[in-house]
């Protein structure tokens, strides 16, 4: 689904990453663990077009990623983003920011995207916040709008960045449970986390980005477990520690 093949990127003279290659199957589930700062974020933004690299290539479903805006708008009818921030439009009510996008981009009847719209608001459990704003939404149930959004152009893949890290504890688990259920549907997923019971609950494949690069990557088991690379049992140490 998803070829990243050999990409640099750089702000300014830091190198974020360098000669980075990953591949990514349908229907599987990748979560990128990292310290902060090591470009699990960019990673993201690059593939979703929100970020330039200097040197590679990412093809998509076999082609390659252009970087005009056609092409990124083309790119992006195909891969759904959810942020730690949920960027929802305050004016507007759940349901009218999971309907914008496809009445605006696609072409979509106001009537079948709102039909549509409301379907994936009780998927993600907010059936009973279709009229509500999002300053009347708890932080989780933000996320979930934000999810029901993104899903909304009936993506082909979905990233997720940190899609947890600005929630109260009691909130996490209600987007961890959608982003589950998306799982055992067979979405084809990339997701940025420090939350390692849930990536390890999740992954199909685990990939550690620090140094510049991917330093291991394997079935969760094996990268939690026995990992092999020093620089990924440091890091697992610390994540742990809550440091």
């Amino acid at each position: 689904m998803i070829e990243i093949d050999s990409i640099t990127k750089r702000f300014g003279k830091s190198v974020v990453f360098e000669d980075l290659s990953l591949n990514v199957e349908d229907g599987t589930v990748i979560v990128v663990i990292g310290p902060s700062g090591a470009g699990k974020s960019t990673l993201l933004r690059c593939i979703n077009g929100l970020e330039r690299f200097e040197v590679g290539e990412i093809r998509f479903d076999g082609k390659p990623v252009g970087k005009s805006k056609r092409d990124i708008r083309e790119l992006r009818k195909h891969v759904g983003m959810v942020f730690q921030s949920f960027n929802l439009f305050p004016h507007m009510t759940a349901l009218k920011n999971v309907t914008l996008a496809p009445v605006l981009v696609q072409g979509t009847s106001r009537r079948l995207a709102e039909a549509e719209a409301a379907e994936l608001l009780a998927k993600v459990g907010l059936a009973h916040k279709r009229d509500s704003l999002p300053s009347e939404l708890s932080g989780g149930e933000q996320q979930r709008v934000a999810i029901a959004r993104a899903l909304a152009m009936n993506p082909k893949v979905m990233l997720f960045d940190e899609p947890t890290s600005s929630l109260d504890p009691e909130r996490v688990v209600e987007v961890q449970d959608v982003i589950a259920d998306l799982a055992g549907e067979g979405m084809t997923m990339l997701i940025a986390t420090h939350a390692m019971a849930f990536a390890r609950s999740i992954a199909h494949e685990v990939v550690v980005i620090a140094d510049g690069g991917i330093v291991e990557k394997g079935p969760p088991d094996e990268v939690f477990v026995r990992p092999s690379q020093p620089r990924t049992q440091a890091l697992l140490r610390t994540i742990l520690a809550g440091r």
